[in-house]
């Protein structure tokens, strides 16, 4: 399904408002002149408030993308992280969420 590309300055949390962003982004491709994000890099989450065990499975840490772009990709076939791409954070199993992101470069 067609998206928004993610940039490096795109809002992403956890499902329990901790920040997450890349650690690194492709440079070599701008959106609103930032650097993209591709799938092979998972996020880091900071500043995840969900307890350690034994209370819960927390927090937060990192957030592999499951899904990415079909059709577009950069740097000899990186597909490219969506507005409506998927993540699961490590440990907790929660989604992370896309809360803001540019909105005129759209791919599939």
């Amino acid at each position: 399904m067609p998206g928004p590309v993610l940039h490096e300055g795109a809002v992403v949390q956890c499902a329990h408002g901790g920040r997450a962003a890349p650690p690194s982004s492709y440079p070599r491709v701008l959106v609103g002149g930032l650097p993209v994000c591709v799938q092979q890099v998972p996020h880091l989450v900071a500043g995840c408030p969900l307890p350690p065990p034994p209370a819960a499975n927390g927090p937060c840490v990192t957030a592999p993308w499951t899904t990415g772009s079909l059709r577009v990709s950069v740097g000899g076939g990186l597909p490219l992280v969506l507005f409506d791409s998927r993540a699961t954070a490590v440990p907790s199993g929660a989604p992370l969420l896309v809360v803001s992101s540019q909105q005129r470069v759209v791919a599939t």
